[in-house]
C-alpha cells in the first residue's frame, strides 16, 4: 500500500515524451502560423477594396496595385500575387478568385501543406 502511494506522477521518461510531443505540435503550429496570417491579411486586403473610398480602384489593374500595395505594407513577400489571384469585373462588382498553396518541410520528406481557396465578390466604391 505504501508503495502505491510514493509511485504518484510521471517518471523522467514519461516527461521527455511529453515535452518531445508538445515540442512537435509548436514546431508545426510555428510553421503553419504564419502563412494562416499571410491568408487572413490578404482577406482584409481584398475586402478593403469595397469600403475604402479613397482608394479609388474601378478598374482590375487598380485592384491588382491596391493588393501589391496591400501586400508590401503588410510583408507578404513569398507569395506570387498574379499567380495566386484572379480578378474579374461583372455587374458592377470585381469577382475575386484566390487560390494558393503553401508547403513547408516538416521531417525529412514529410511536408506540411496549407492550401487556400476563397471566392470575394466586392463592389466598386
Amino acid at each position: 500500500m505504501t508503495f502505491a502511494r510514493s509511485q504518484q506522477g510521471l517518471s523522467i521518461l514519461g516527461w521527455l515524451v511529453v515535452l518531445a510531443v508538445v515540442a512537435f505540435f509548436a514546431s508545426t503550429a510555428f510553421k503553419v502560423l504564419p502563412h494562416y496570417l499571410d491568408y487572413m491579411s490578404m482577406e482584409k486586403i481584398i475586402t478593403s477594396v469595397e469600403t475604402d473610398k479613397a482608394s479609388g480602384v474601378r478598374t482590375v489593374g487598380d485592384f491588382y496595385n491596391h493588393v501589391s500595395k496591400g501586400m508590401q505594407v503588410n510583408n507578404i513577400r513569398d507569395l506570387n500575387m498574379r499567380d495566386a489571384l484572379q480578378v474579374k469585373v461583372e455587374n458592377n462588382e470585381f469577382l475575386v478568385h484566390l487560390k494558393y498553396e503553401k508547403r513547408e518541410p516538416l521531417i525529412e520528406n514529410l511536408d506540411l501543406v496549407v492550401n487556400f481557396d476563397k471566392e470575394f465578390r466586392v463592389r466598386m466604391p
